[in-house]
């Protein structure tokens, strides 16, 4: 087994005052502290100049032949500082991770689409050497393999998205215009609720950075789940392979009922288990499940509004009475 870092934050002052650390004890730490905040800030200064001249570099040669290499360089020396071990670059080391996997993943998207720089319009002629699935899978891939590699959950979290766009999934932003799509939402739920659970089910079998990383691939799955989810159950599915496989499309009816059933379930076993970023989850898109399908139905009036208003009122009373019962069954528990 591996050692474990664990970093702890401590009221210097406080605790000299309570008499828990002596006065040498406080002024070692306090210099120790110093130390690693001026390290950090290092760090966080050479990044922000890297970025800032990675930026400026691809803006003044706007081409892939640009930032592929300079990815490649960046991605090179992020790699070196991580397996070198030195722990005192590490934030330097994520940041050029970073930066480099978003630039040869938008570089190997934009030849996919037949775009050569940032200035250049596709090319409906050019022939790329890779498909947009095959391109969105490479991506998701490089994401994931660098989310890895410096510990990042922004990466990991971008790499459970570009799969989502793999079966048609995405969003798009114009001017007051903001757009959610999902072409396939049972293939969606289906994909993303067997990521969420294998991930889920692997967390505890890594380290500590490992775990994190996983938990956060499945928290991104479940928030695609809840998106399917919402979609179907405003237009249905009329997806090709569920013709074939159904003869018919499923109804927005078939979701919504899906939707609640599993919203509760969900609510109720994150709740017994202690699971308070589900719970969350589950309680944000239950509301949005019951405005979406109560103005659906009833149209925003002012009787629709007030009625809404009373049940969600009431919902919130009866999952704040159940916390309580939650809380206190395991309160019972520990005294026993």
């Amino acid at each position: 087994m591996g050692d474990t870092m664990v970093k702890v934050t401590l009221d210097l002052s406080r605790l000299l005052q309570e008499g828990q650390i002596t006065g040498e004890e406080h002024d070692r730490l306090a210099r120790l502290g110093r130390r690693d905040t001026g390290s950090l800030l290092v760090n966080a200064l050479v990044g922000f100049g890297v970025v800032a001249v990675s930026a400026g570099t691809v803006a003044l040669l706007p081409s892939v032949l640009t930032a592929i290499p300079l990815g490649l360089v960046l991605m090179a020396v992020g790699a070196w500082l991580v397996l070198s071990g030195r722990a005192r670059w590490g934030v330097l080391a994520t940041m050029l991770v970073l930066v480099a996997a978003l630039l040869l993943g938008a570089s190997i998207l934009m030849l996919s689409a037949g775009m050569t720089g940032l200035d250049s319009a596709p090319d409906a002629e050019a022939q790329p050497l890779l498909g947009m699935q095959a391109a969105l899978l490479l991506v998701a891939a490089l994401f994931a393999g660098s989310a890895i590699l410096a510990g990042s959950g922004l990466l990991i979290a971008l790499a459970v998205l570009l799969l989502s766009a793999t079966i048609g999934s995405g969003a798009a932003y114009g001017h007051a215009f903001y757009a959610l799509g999902v072409e396939q939402p049972l293939a969606t739920i289906l994909a993303f609720s067997a990521l969420a659970a294998a991930a889920h089910a692997t967390a505890p079998r890594l380290r500590p950075a490992g775990e994190r990383l996983a938990n956060i691939a499945a928290r991104t799955a479940l928030l695609l789940v809840n998106l399917g989810f919402w979609v179907g159950s405003l237009w249905g599915d009329d997806a090709g392979w569920i013709r074939r496989v159904l003869g018919r499309a499923i109804p927005d009816d078939a979701f919504s009922i899906a939707w609640a059933a599993a919203l509760l379930g969900a609510a109720v076993w994150a709740g017994r288990t202690n699971r308070r970023w589900l719970v969350n989850l589950a309680c944000v898109f239950g509301g949005i499940h019951f405005y979406t399908q109560w103005f659906e139905r009833l149209g925003a009036t002012p009787l629709s509004l007030f009625g809404g208003g009373v049940l969600m009122l009431a919902f919130a009373l009866g999952l704040w009475r159940l916390n309580e019962g939650w809380a206190g069954n395991g309160a019972a528990r520990e005294q026993a």
